[in-house]
C-alpha cells in the first residue's frame, strides 16, 4: 500500500513538471509569446530548473534545449524511481537498464508532447465556440496554427465549420498508436 502511494506521488509530481517543461519548450519553439496567463504560469513554475540548466545547455537554433533536457531528466528519474519501487532488478545489467530507461523516457516525452498538442487543439476549438475573446485564446491559437495551417490549405471550411482540428486530432491519435506500442514494448523488457 505504501509503495502504491509513493508511486502515485512520483507519477503526479514528475508528470506535472514534465508537462510544464515540455509546454515551455513547445511555447518557445512555436514562438508563442510568454506575456499571457499560461506563459507566466509555466515560466514561474519552471525557472528554478531551466535557468541553471541554461548555463550548461545552450539554446540551439531558437530551441530551448535546457527545458527539453530538464523534462527528459525529470522523466528519466521518475521512471527509475518507479521501477525501483516496483522491485525491478537493475543490478543484473545496469548499462542495459539505463539505456532502456533513457529510450522509454524519450518515447514518453514524444507521447506527452502529442498529448499537449491534443489538449491545445481541443481547448482552442472549444474557446472558438464559447468564448473567442478569452485571454488565453491567442496562446492556444498560436500553438495550434502551425499544425492546422497545412490542413486548412486543402480542406476549406464546410458551411463555415472548420474541420481541420478534427483532422489534426485524428493524425495525432494515429501517431500515438505506434508510440504506445513502443512504450509497451520497452516497458515490458523490465
Amino acid at each position: 500500500m505504501l509503495s502504491q502511494m509513493a508511486q502515485l506521488l512520483v507519477e503526479v509530481v514528475a508528470g506535472f513538471f514534465v508537462y510544464l517543461l515540455l509546454g515551455r519548450f513547445l511555447l518557445q519553439w512555436l514562438r508563442v509569446p510568454f506575456r499571457n496567463p499560461v506563459g507566466e504560469f509555466v515560466v514561474a513554475l519552471t525557472n528554478w530548473i531551466v535557468r541553471p540548466a541554461r548555463r550548461v545547455i545552450p539554446a540551439l537554433g531558437g530551441l530551448d534545449l535546457a527545458s527539453l533536457a530538464a523534462a527528459w531528466v525529470v522523466q528519466l528519474s521518475a521512471l527509475g524511481v518507479l521501477y525501483a519501487l516496483r522491485g525491478w532488478p537493475f543490478a543484473a545489467a545496469p548499462g542495459a537498464a539505463a539505456a532502456i530507461l533513457a529510450a522509454v523516457s524519450l518515447v514518453d516525452l514524444l507521447r506527452f508532447g502529442l498529448y499537449i498538442l491534443t489538449f491545445a487543439l481541443i481547448v482552442q476549438a472549444v474557446l472558438s465556440w464559447v468564448n473567442p475573446y478569452s485571454p488565453v485564446g491567442p496562446v492556444f491559437d498560436a500553438m495550434t496554427r502551425p499544425f492546422l495551417r497545412p490542413v486548412r490549405r486543402w480542406l476549406p471550411p464546410v458551411a463555415n465549420i472548420d474541420l481541420s482540428p478534427l483532422v489534426v486530432l485524428v493524425v495525432l491519435q494515429l501517431l500515438l498508436i505506434p508510440l504506445a506500442y513502443l512504450r509497451a514494448l520497452a516497458g515490458g523488457v523490465f
